[in-house]
């Protein structure tokens, strides 16, 4: 079973963690999801919503 578990990341984190959390879960750089949330935001606001929908359904490392 895999202990691999998608959680707000407490040190790399810009805003919320939420970025950062998603980069670890998945083994990529964070910055590759920072920018994929800019474009998703400047191309009809959705990586707003995202954001926002990951901050409060992404439980905090403490939280489990």
């Amino acid at each position: 079973m895999s202990d691999k578990k998608l959680i707000l990341s407490d040190g790399d984190k810009k805003i919320a963690g939420v970025c950062g959390g998603i980069a670890k879960y998945f083994g990529i750089d964070s910055t590759i999801v920072r920018i994929a949330a800019v474009v998703f935001t400047l191309a009809g606001g959705a990586g707003i919503l995202l954001y926002i929908v990951g901050w409060i359904l992404m439980p905090k490392k403490n939280d489990f």
